[in-house]
């Protein structure tokens, strides 16, 4: 009953999305791939809110229900019957009474955790702008796929369905999203700290001045430049994130001078590299929303970068990475020896981080392996000193965002500065708990 009554529900926001994109007819900015899909799309709406009514949902709305949901409206969570009920009845006023509010550009996610979740997006609507994050060695959800090929395929799906009056912008830095330019007629623009790049990031730093974090880079094209500083956050990924934005902030006609200006705004979303205050005067680098290899080593390369008396991090298991997972989790251990002083693990696969870690060299008594997540907390909370800096994170099912809760300064303020805080995600228990 359930299956028929889900199957009922997706077909009718279909049909619904469809007819209020032929309604309203948006510019369509699409974006993709293993990392960073979230705070691109973010970052997308910072820069173009100036110019245009834009709408990109605050959530990770990337699926059969989350992405028509988008282009239904301004929705901030899901529910129940009721709350359904309530979309179908908004959408339909929506459609019989045309609003002049509605957003002249939509940015979606697409993502893709399984075959033919990306065909079934695009069936309802095609983007005339495309954008490929990431992709790395090991993609996330790859165990439901018949290997990365598979995967990588399934996503460049949206790269080849643009119109050859589009753009595709693409990570120069990653050879396999590189190869994906073969593949569209759309115009290409690439962007990454490649020399290269159409959109090309130089002089990134990692700053920590007055308790306050930042990274500054500058962002060059065709001859120009911009600084950038984003605060309260670390990590190459936000480079990235900038870049995309302002790239499509060109495409749209804004100069490179209004656009360092809207990246001012830009705050990062809760559980991306995201600085917390942590108690006994340490920092917090909360990156908890989820977890890959390839976002797993850049959360610790942005670690390696922090000046601190000690880092410390704590991983989780990264999940539906299938025959990979041994290999990619040792591997992992070896970044971190060469990124921390303190290794702490959670979970059955974080066993491996810990076993490679020590097999790099760091010592045994700094690597300390956890199977239950409140455990974990206490004892960071009970281990940490005033100057350390802990990076936290692993794949959503772990539930990391509890270990960060034991160790931030303003629990109190978890609601507004932590990922999964709502009802049905709090009543929900993790894979260690």
């Amino acid at each position: 009953m359930k299956t028929l009554l889900f199957t009922i529900l997706r077909s009718v926001l279909r049909s619904l999305a469809r007819a209020t994109l032929w309604r309203y007819k948006p510019t369509v900015i699409g974006v993709t791939g293993n990392v960073g899909k979230t705070s691109t799309k973010l970052v997308i709406e910072t820069v173009l809110i100036h110019e245009k009514r834009v709408r990109a949902s605050s959530r990770s709305f990337n699926n059969e229900l989350g992405l028509p949901l988008t282009i239904l409206g301004s929705w901030k969570t899901t529910g129940g019957a009721l709350f359904w009920l309530r979309v179908i009845f908004f959408s339909f006023f929506r459609l019989m009474m045309k609003r002049s509010s509605y957003p002249e550009v939509l940015v979606l996610e697409y993502g893709v955790d399984k075959p033919g979740d990306m065909q079934y997006l695009l069936s309802i609507v095609r983007p005339h702008i495309g954008v490929v994050t990431a992709i790395g060695d090991v993609p996330v959800h790859v165990e439901f796929f018949a290997g990365k090929e598979a995967i990588v395929k399934e996503k460049a799906k949206l790269i080849q369905q643009l119109p050859a009056t589009g753009f595709a912008l693409l990570n120069t830095d990653d050879v396999v999203v590189q190869s994906m330019r073969e593949q569209t007629r759309a115009h290409v623009v690439t962007f990454g700290f490649a020399e290269q790049a159409d959109m090309h990031i130089t002089n990134f730093a990692t700053s920590f001045e007055n308790k306050i974090a930042a990274v500054t880079f500058k962002l060059h094209y065709g001859g120009s430049f911009i600084p950038v500083r984003i605060e309260g956050v670390l990590g190459r990924p936000q480079g990235y994130a900038a870049a995309v934005a302002a790239a499509i902030g060109l495409i749209f006609g804004m100069n490179l001078v209004d656009i360092a200006e809207a990246l001012d705004d830009y705050h990062a979303p809760p559980g991306r590299l995201r600085v917390l205050r942590g108690v006994k005067e340490t920092t917090v680098i909360d990156d908890t929303y989820n977890a890959s290899p390839l976002a797993m080593e850049g959360a610790l390369a942005a670690l390696k970068g922090v000046r601190a008396k000690r880092k410390i991090a704590v991983l989780g298991d990264m999940l539906e990475i299938g025959k990979y997972a041994m290999d990619a989790h040792e591997s992992l251990g070896r970044v971190a020896a060469k990124s921390a002083h303190i290794l702490i693990t959670v979970g059955r696969l974080g066993k491996f981080i810990a076993e490679g870690a020590k097999k790099a060299g760091m010592p045994k008594k700094n690597v300390v392996e956890f199977d239950n997540i409140r455990e974990a907390g206490l004892f960071l909370q009970g281990r940490l000193e005033k100057g350390d800096v802990v990076l936290i994170k692993g794949s959503q099912a772990v539930r990391m965002e509890k270990v960060v809760k034991e160790v931030m300064a303003e629990p109190n303020r978890a609601e507004q500065l932590l990922v999964r805080q709502d009802k049905r995600w709090l009543e929900k228990k993790g894979s260690y708990e």
